[in-house]
């Protein structure tokens, strides 16, 4: 939740030697949350836990006011978008169906990078912003700035409303693996506890021997309710208990996995090892989709109180068959210091049309099929999504970490971290499932390391992708 959600008080206290810091935090954690969280976040949660149960009607109606008053906020304050818009003739006043708003210009992450002082709200006095950046899964880094003390308590009540799905509340006590540097080397200590939420979060950077096995202990002590963090940090974690045969491992509700791809392989493993739902939610740091499985069923339900999103072809066109792949793109309804309006995520997703039993009337995706740089290219220009390539096998039993590179077209890299159980029959086996699922088109190189880096921002990448893609290539 620390990268997802950024409470300036907390922010304030950070700043605090520790002991002070955990103090304050006490402190500031015993107001009650009527109080502490503030008026943005009771109206925001107030109004979700109605507007979750909407007409289809009335959702279409607001999405359509909320995308007009955007796109009229951003013409008359900001002034890259008055440009954009008068390059094509564009009246936002003349804005009278979805169809008008659809007429504007996509945007990308180059063009707000590129350009970013000429798309920042000129409305807002420079003390009210503040700057964000993220380099995300695409590789491009980028920055920007958002609204300091409106944005957050927003963006909580909506995970707040998500996570009561599947029975988070206030004062339950989590686990998080989620990119925090957490490290006190006079104490051993690689984890911090946060009073305020009451979150244990540990540092993913240190999820080997000899740290893991103090995690576990640790884990035992607080006996959380719930577990938080990237799936990949926690594959690691499963993945130790399996090995080392832990036993009474404290009994979690659910497993609330963001910020990367889950993979259909990683789901199955945390539920054979925690024994328990796995819910995932997808979302970006530019804050301009954000979606969440619900308490019946693996699909995305996509909040359209948050923003409009769209799913597009190689054209730009929308699709809304069942089952076809396209891009996501999103407008942003509250994001007002850079407003991000039909912004071109470069994420993938997969459309249907099925109903859900839970009774929302929201838009629903299959599954979001990761990101451009999660896809491997063949020598015939196939896109193989990291998300086909199911390593739930009995083949990489012996295998104890891995990850694909490429930088050429039809050739993969994968590089792995034995165990002591690795024979050479493993990489004959591992070559021919891999090859299988290629489909030809795509040479093989295996490569041994004694590790695998995480990147800067404390995820673990399946795929490090070299190649420049572009949806449709």
């Amino acid at each position: 939740m620390e990268e997802i959600i950024r409470d300036p008080m907390r922010d304030l206290i950070k700043k605090f030697p520790y002991p002070i810091k955990q103090g304050l935090k006490y402190i500031y954690g015993a107001i009650p949350p009527k109080i502490r969280l503030g008026k943005v976040f009771w109206e925001t949660y107030n109004f979700l836990q109605e507007s979750q149960w909407w007409s289809k009607e009335k959702i279409e109606e607001y999405q359509f006011q909320q995308s007009k008053k955007i796109i009229l906020h951003a013409y008359n304050n900001v002034p890259g978008y008055k440009d954009l818009f008068d390059k094509y003739s564009l009246n936002p006043d003349l804005i009278l169906s979805m169809s008008d708003i659809k007429k504007f210009p996509f945007i990308t992450k180059e063009d707000l990078r590129d350009s970013l002082e000429k798309f920042v709200a000129k409305n807002y006095p420079p003390n009210q912003l503040e700057y964000l950046t993220t380099g995300g899964s695409t590789a491009i880094p980028f920055g920007f700035y958002h609204l300091k003390q409106f944005n957050w308590p927003i963006e909580w009540a909506f995970f707040r409303i998500l996570w009561e799905r599947v029975d988070y509340h206030e004062r339950d006590k989590c686990i998080s693996f989620a990119g925090a540097f957490i490290a006190n080397r006079e104490k051993n200590k690689y984890w911090e506890y946060n009073p305020v939420n009451r979150w244990l979060s540990f540092s993913v950077y240190h999820l080997i021997e000899p740290y893991i096995s103090k995690y576990i202990k640790k884990i035992k002590e607080f006996r959380p309710d719930f577990i938080h963090g990237y799936p990949s940090a926690i594959t690691i974690l499963a993945n130790y208990i399996l090995e080392n045969k832990i036993k009474d491992f404290p009994s979690i509700k659910a497993i609330l996995c963001g910020s990367e791809n889950l993979y259909d392989w990683q789901r199955e493993l945390f539920e054979k090892v925690f024994k328990c739902r796995v819910f995932n939610w997808y979302g970006h740091a530019e804050k301009v989709v954000l979606a969440g499985e619900c308490e019946y069923s693996y699909l995305y339900h996509v909040f359209p109180e948050y923003g409009l999103t769209e799913i597009v072809d190689k054209d730009g066109k929308e699709i809304t068959r069942e089952g076809e792949v396209g891009e996501i793109v999103g407008t942003s309804f509250y994001n007002l210091a850079v407003p991000f309006i039909r912004y071109k995520t470069r994420d993938l997703a997969v459309v249907t049309n099925n109903k859900c039993q839970c009774g929302r009337n929201y838009r629903l995706l299959k599954r979001v099929e990761g990101r451009l740089q999660e896809m491997i290219v063949t020598r015939d220009n196939r896109y193989i999504s990291m998300t086909a390539i199911n390593m739930h096998s009995n083949v990489f039993d012996n295998v104890r970490q891995f990850q694909f590179y490429q930088e050429k077209k039809g050739e993969v890299v994968f590089q792995i971290v034995k165990k002591d159980t690795y024979t050479a029959q493993d990489t004959e086996n591992i070559k021919r499932a891999l090859l299988k699922k290629f489909g030809g088109e795509t040479e093989l190189i295996i490569r041994f390391v004694n590790n695998i880096p995480l990147a800067p921002s404390g995820k673990y990448r399946f795929l490090v992708q070299k190649l420049k893609l572009g949806f449709g290539d």
